[in-house]
């Protein structure tokens, strides 16, 4: 024993170090105006750094603890406080009821893969005996813990139970003990026949939802349960036979949802277990042999009445049942048989409204009046207002009727919602003949023994004790004594159910009842070869979308050599909530894998939510999309405090999982946003063809920023940091092309719909179309789109043609993806399905977001994402998880808001380095000081090289090389006349020059020249520019790049030959077959093919822009210059294509102007016109080429789809027999041709045949898969 305590004592000095103190003063400023889209409040303010506020907890300062060790948080202790008093004035916005009363102060210590951070939290503001204080200086008094203490639940791999015997489910409805009779077993598929019931056994959580918080859990498991079987003992299942156990149904209060009502499941799971082995059987409780100390006739009885039929904001997990809307009172009875009048019985209501005023909700009880409850009225951003009332009182009679008055004050509009009443009551001990649960609330306060008496128990078999619900212990009444008591240990809570056999409860049939053995713990370590291999990537799909997560995982396998496996919700489910949905046993799989790694840095890495997600739950919602569901707040009223987040599912530590700010992640998480095979099926599309040969293009140079204006003085900020953010990413990255848009250096332009900036919206797509890899809009926003003045809209979204130039979209704005919503499709979502391109992956908002923690997180954001400390990048869901956990941003609770919608394994396709400019016009570019001058030549040589400067030899393929005039200085407009001390707020900024030239050349043996004569339109002044490269090879598919700002442009070739001559120009439609006066859909490209002597200028000079118009409108012109690109080793000539968007149905004239680069300009026309969807398919030049032919021909035709055409050609004899028949479809390779040429015929039936020569009739048959709509044509061919 001596050698044991020396241990223990030894162990305290490892585990416990030294007390420290820290001391922290909190810099109180000035107050600051917090805003979001059309909300503000303004508030007193400290360290941003330490600073965050929430409408439900008010203000918070944190702080992150300078200790490389987890504290002992339970003794972590403030001293040395020191405060003064705040006026009203001082607190501006901040409420009274946002104030705690008296000082709260909370350590968390977490670990974000063993990164150890330290966190304490208080409220620097706060009431105390009447006044309100602020606190100025504190210190921490902590200790270290040196031996850290496993995060894991497990300590080595498990089996599950469901991996062998036979399993069968039911389920139950109600709290209480279940009778299964032989029938019932029988119903189920069990055969009773030769069955010893000794082998049967129960299995099950019960109703309650799964702890949230990661060491709450008590098992990774079903939980056997132990049974009472009436009549086991002879080993055989005879008719009379029974079992019984204690069910824990749907419905009892839980603090984690505040609610009595299962948020995930109205139906309750449990399982019938037959094997070899014998089941739990429940034992006889032991009493304790002393005398009782006390006495118990009485009992505690509570009841309540909820009901899940309303979510106000839809949002969040808080859902209210009796609406008072038309019908404004209400009366809820409840009774309490044999009530203990002189016990006081505990009320409690909790109800909400709607209205625009200030409403209030009378409540009385038998007649008296005991409330009145004031509802505030809602605001922007705020969609209820709630309020809760407790109170004690006594009655004379057991019946309690709750009489309930809503107060609209005037408002038709306004509603009240009842969330719960509970009422708590005391009430003799006397048995009803039915079962009842009881538990005496004194009990943990005593000590010794009690003996609970029960009166009128004749009926009363049984007592069990259920405080453990799966270990429970009977008392037998085995006389049907009248009065029954029994005795127990005093000094904690128990619980009993008292059992009438004549009163048991019925489970419940389900179809389909035998249930298959499956192990996904024991398997999900497995490799094909059955041994261990750690996991880096998990996805987690239901059954209906699980072919499409294993194409991804597939993808995942091959691209980024990652061991990805995909689990079934389904399988979760069984394994780990009894069959029930439960976000809980998500993340319980997700922390299995994690804990049992073979090692700390083979842990997991990257968790993949593949299904949408919803508000409900339980599908109460039409066209509901929970599919994969995720964590939902209690707060479900407010946009800034209420939010979804999959966090939770990425959060390893075990005293994480409540979402407080404390909380890091472990995980990169993302989401595949689909709620349908087919949508599953185009995201995987998507990312199939991020990952393909044809995304591979110069485009992933190109990074673009979107500001808002200034339309409050706050907005301001919104620019700025865009505008820095992109100076950060041009410092660290100096070879991306950086292209910035803010809003306000446009006109902007008044229309009935209010103010809008058309331009900005052209520049947006066409800088999409032109391609960048990533996208960061910073500004207001929301369900609809970008901006108040609807720059990028949900149409936008849906109308944006960016293939193979997919985008990881950075929106802090509001809403902008709030895809939790089935009622409303957000413009996030919208961009994210678009088939056509749109987003590969989105860094989103899902409520709103002040400004000042947009800024934050944004500048946090662009370091990781671009990962500024090293030359490759990490996955776009990893920074967003370095930037959820890092101090700038890990102390602001509105992080959570933050949602990363693709495949969390993606990253930001940058080439690797490097390609190295060094000559120009045969001098070293490095030493070189003759400028560029307008129309002189220019030959850039260098060579492709490895990352040890080296020229690589063997590397053969293709180089883009943009050459950008010198950067140009702009300034914003100030279009909403916003004043700041008196000055108009504008902002200068520089901008990327114009493109000089971007061509082509052929790189061999690691080697290019390229070569251009420089336009006229340069900026004169001498000055550097920027050469930016592109290579790409395709055995084996790779890219590179490179850039230079060593080359010098100005000045003018005055001995330059001269040129009068205009380029040539040949346009199409679609593809280069097309003939003008053709048919076209809605949304064709425009080609463009372009020749000179000199070459094309792309430089935007004033009137010398590549130009289109259509049907002469000037007002809208087409600016195409960064669609032009020059041919592989020529800067003569080269081609331009550009999507042309819902064009109106009809004839059009498209004019193209281009110019040389001496500014000789030319035009050409084409004339087109537009099929009509409202009208029939058409089929024109319908037509076999050649024709006559011997053993080859095509078939030709031109339509006015837009889709792929089902086509069918049958081939006839002139007396009418059908010789052959030829099925296929139009181009699918995503042109919109309207021009089909692809099928061919050899001459020979359909049997293999040669036919005879002749004359022979075909018909054109062709069908679209999409409208319906059916076309034919009839035309002869000759054999010869």
């Amino acid at each position: 024993m001596r050698k044991i305590l020396f241990l223990l004592f030894f162990w305290g000095i490892l585990t416990i170090g030294h007390s420290q103190t820290q001391r922290f003063d909190i810099n109180w400023e000035k107050s600051k105006v917090f805003s979001t889209v059309n909300n503000q409040i303004e508030l007193p303010n400290f360290d941003a750094k330490n600073y965050d506020f929430s409408f439900d907890k008010g203000l918070i300062y944190r702080a992150i603890l300078s200790v490389n060790q987890k504290i002992d948080t339970k003794n972590t202790s403030l001293s040395n406080l020191a405060t003064e008093i705040v006026s009203k004035s001082d607190l501006k916005d901040l409420k009274l009821h946002m104030i705690p009363q008296g000082l709260q102060f909370k350590a968390f210590s977490s670990n974000a893969r063993e990164e150890i951070v330290n966190t304490i939290e208080l409220s620097p503001i706060f009431r105390e005996n009447g006044l309100v204080k602020k606190v100025l200086s504190f210190s921490v008094n902590y200790n270290g813990i040196n031996r850290k203490k496993s995060t894991s639940l497990n300590s080595e791999l498990q089996n599950s139970v469901l991996k062998s015997g036979q399993w069968y489910r039911f389920a139950i409805d109600t709290t209480g003990i279940h009778k299964l009779n032989k029938n019932f077993f029988n119903s189920l598929g069990i055969n009773t026949a030769n069955l010893n019931p000794k082998k049967i056994k129960i299995y099950g959580h019960g109703g309650q939802s799964l702890p949230l918080i990661n060491d709450e859990t008590i098992s990774y498991d079903m939980i056997q349960n132990r049974a009472r079987f009436i009549g086991e003992d002879d080993g055989v299942f005879n008719d009379e036979d029974y079992l019984l156990f204690y069910g824990i149904g749907p419905k009892s209060f839980n603090s984690d949802n505040n609610s009595h009502i299962n948020p995930y499941s109205d139906e309750v799971y449990y399982y019938v277990h037959l094997d070899n082995e014998n089941g739990l059987r429940m034992n006889a409780a032991i009493e304790p042999s002393s005398a009782p100390t006390t006495s118990f006739n009485s009992f505690h009885d509570y009841k309540f009445v909820e009901q899940d039929d309303y979510n106000i904001g839809q949002m969040g997990r808080r859902w209210f049942g009796h609406r008072f809307y038309f019908e404004n009172a209400r009366t809820f009875n409840f009774s309490f048989p044999n009530l203990v009048n002189s016990s006081p019985l505990k009320f409690k209501i909790y109800v909400a409204a709607t209205a625009e005023s200030t409403t209030n909700m009378e409540i009385a009880i038998n007649s008296n009046p005991i409330g009145n409850l004031s509802l505030p009225s809602v605001e922007y951003g705020i969609l209820g207002t709630q309020n809760i009332y407790e109170t004690s009182f006594s009655s004379s009679s057991d019946d309690i009727s709750v009489d309930m008055i809503y107060n609209n004050n005037g408002n038709p509009s306004a509603s009240a919602y009842l969330d719960y009443i509970s009422i708590e009551a005391e009430r003799s001990l006397i048995a009803n003949g039915q079962q009842f649960q009881f538990k005496n609330n004194s009990m943990p306060q005593l000590s010794g023994v009690g003996e609970f008496n029960l009166s009128n128990a004749s009926e009363i078999d049984e007592v069990w004790e259920i405080t453990d619900p799966y270990n429970p212990t009977f008392y037998s009444n085995t006389e049907n004594s009248a009065e029954f008591s029994f005795k127990t240990n005093l000094g904690r809570l128990k619980l009993y159910q008292a059992l009438a056999l004549s009163n048991t409860f019925s489970p419940i049939l389900l179809p389909n009842a035998s249930v298959s053995n499956q192990d996904v713990k024991g398997t999900v370590f497995l490799n094909p070869q059955g041994q261990f291999e750690d996991l880096d990537y998990l996805i987690i799909a239901p059954q209906l979308l699980s072919s499409q997560a294993e194409r991804l995982a597939n993808i995942n396998r091959s691209k980024n050599n990652l061991n990805v496996k995909v689990i079934t919700l389904e399988s979760i489910y069984a394994e780990f909530s009894s069959g029930m949905q439960d976000i809980s046993a998500i993340r319980n799989l997700v922390k299995y894998v994690y804990d049992n790694a073979s090692s700390a840095n083979n842990r997991l890495r990257y968790l993949c939510l593949f299904g949408d997600a919803s508000f409900d739950y339980k599908d109460r919602t039409a066209n509901n999309t929970n599919i994969t569901p995720s964590w939902l707040s209690t707060s479900s009223f407010n946009l800034t405090t209420s939010f979804i987040s999959d966090d939770f599912f990425g959060m390893m530590d075990p005293t994480e999982g409540s979402m407080i700010s404390g909380d890091k992640l472990d995980l990169a998480v993302g989401r595949i946003l689909a709620e349908t095979p087919q949508r599953a099926s185009e995201m995987v599309d998507k990312i199939e063809s991020y990952y393909s040969s044809e995304a591979f293009g110069n485009w992933r140079n190109n990074f673009l920023l979107i500001s808002d204006d200034v339309d409050k003085i706050s907005d301001r900020y919104l620019q700025e940091t865009t505008d820095q953010i992109a100076e950060d990413v041009k410092q660290s990255k100096p070879f991306i092309n950086v292209e910035k848009i803010h809003a306000d250096t446009y006109a902007q332009e008044t229309s009935s719909g209010g103010s809008r900036y058309p331009q900005v919206n052209k520049a947006i797509f066409d800088a999409l179309e032109v391609g960048a890899i990533v996208v960061n809009y910073f500004g207001h926003g929301g369900e609809d789109g970008l901006a108040q003045e609807r720059i990028f809209d949900k149409i936008n979204a849906q109308e944006l043609t960016n293939p193979n130039k997919l985008s990881c979209f950075v929106t802090v704005t509001c809403e902008y993806t709030k895809f939790d919503n089935p009622l409303r499709v957000t413009a996030g979502e919208f961009l994210y399905w678009n088939k056509k391109g749109g987003a590969i992956g989105l860094i989103t908002t899902t409520r709103q977001i002040f400004i000042s923690v947009g800024i934050q997180f944004n500048t946090t954001l662009s370091q990781y994402l671009f990962d500024f400390e090293n030359s490759q990048t990490m996955s776009m869901a990893e920074a967003l998880r370095l930037t959820k956990n890092d101090p700038a941003v890990t102390n602001n609770s509105q992080r959570r808001l933050v949602f990363f919608i693709g495949d969390p394994a993606m990253k930001i396709p940058l080439a690797a380095p490097e390609i190295i400019a060094t000559k120009i016009n045969n001098e070293d570019i490095a030493t070189t000081t003759t400028p560029l001058q307008a129309l002189s030549p220019a030959k850039i040589e260098g060579f492709v090289s490895d990352d040890q400067g080296n020229i690589l030899n063997s590397y053969n393929g293709t180089l883009t090389a943009t050459i950008y005039d010198k950067n140009i200085q702009r300034t914003t407009l100030g279009n909403d006349g916003t004043f700041f001390n008196g000055q108009l707020i504008t902002m200068d900024y520089e901008a990327l020059g114009e493109v000089l030239f971007r061509g082509q050349a052929s790189v061999e043996n690691g080697e290019f020249e390229i070569n251009f004569i420089v336009p006229r339109d340069i900026v004169i002044p001498v000055g550097n520019g920027k050469i930016s490269f592109y290579s790409k090879t395709d055995v084996p598919l790779s890219d590179q790049r490179g850039y230079n700002f060593d080359i010098k442009i100005g000045g003018v070739n005055l001995d330059a030959p001269a040129d009068s001559s205009c380029p040539n120009i040949e346009l199409y439609m679609n593809d280069d077959s097309f003939v003008s006066g053709g048919i076209t859909n809605e949304n064709p490209t425009l080609i463009a093919k372009l020749y000179d002597e000199n070459g094309i200028n792309t430089s935007s000079g004033v009137g010398h822009d590549i130009v289109a118009l259509i049907d002469g409108d000037e007002t809208n012109p087409y600016i195409l210059n960064d669609y032009y690109i020059a041919d592989l080793d020529s800067y003569q000539s080269g081609t331009l294509s550009y999507p042309l968007r819902n064009l109106s149905p009809g004839q059009h004239t498209l004019s193209l102007k281009a110019w040389d680069v001496y500014n000789n300009g030319c035009t050409k026309e084409i004339q087109f016109t537009v099929f009509d969807q409202n009208e029939s398919l058409e089929l024109t030049n319908v037509l076999n080429y050649p024709n006559p032919f011997i053993n080859y021909t095509e078939f030709w035709f031109n339509h006015n789809s837009s889709g792929v055409l089902d086509v069918s050609i049958q081939i006839f004899t002139i007396s009418g027999k059908l010789i052959k028949t030829i099925n296929s479809q139009t181009n699918g390779s995503g042109t919109t041709s309207s021009l089909s040429r692809n099928i061919t015929w050899d001459g020979r039936d359909d049997f293999g045949a040669k036919i005879g020569k002749g004359v022979y009739v075909y018909k054109l048959n062709v069908k679209s898969p999409l409208t319906g709509l059916k076309s034919e044509k009839i035309e002869k061919l000759v054999v010869l």
